[in-house]
């Protein structure tokens, strides 16, 4: 059965929108360290993001950069040299991945009470590499087909 994305934000649970708030700012350390995802998930850890998710809408109040970088401090996170590869022109912001993360977690699992441990599975997954590579047209993509790369183990 194809899993389907409804595009609209208005009918946004919470829940998802939390975690698309997360998954933003998972994207916005990344950038302002120059890392890899999977190296800033596993630096803040489960019980921290679970946190950030808990208190998203309290932390989407806030200023994006005081709030990474409290979260850069208490994790201490190093500057690192992870070079994007990247065509500024093409370059979605970090609102805009952190969408397609979102809708890919939920993609993969929507249950609710497993986003975070998705979240560790899809972050930390080949797909993310991919997904960073901004001269390609993958982040683009229908998220269906997306989530059937991730499935797949592969680019299609």
């Amino acid at each position: 059965m194809e899993k389907e994305w409804k595009l609209s934000t208005r009918q946004e649970s919470k829940e998802k929108n939390d975690l698309f708030f997360v998954c933003s700012l998972i994207e916005y350390i990344a950038r302002k360290t120059k890392n890899k995802k999977k190296y800033i998930v596993d630096a803040i850890g489960k019980e921290k993001i679970t946190k950030l998710y808990k208190l998203a809408d309290v932390y989407h109040s806030e200023n994006i950069d005081k709030v990474s970088d409290e979260i850069i401090e208490e994790s201490n996170i190093k500057l690192g040299n992870y070079e994007l590869k990247l065509n500024d022109e093409k370059r979605p912001t970090f609102w805009e991945l952190g969408r397609i993360y979102e809708r890919l977690i939920v993609m993969v699992n929507d249950n609710q009470e497993e986003y975070i441990n998705t979240l560790f599975e899809v972050m930390t997954s080949w797909i993310i590499e991919h997904l960073d590579n901004y001269n390609s047209s993958l982040y683009y993509e229908n998220p269906s087909y997306i989530y059937e790369c991730y499935k797949e183990g592969k680019i299609l």
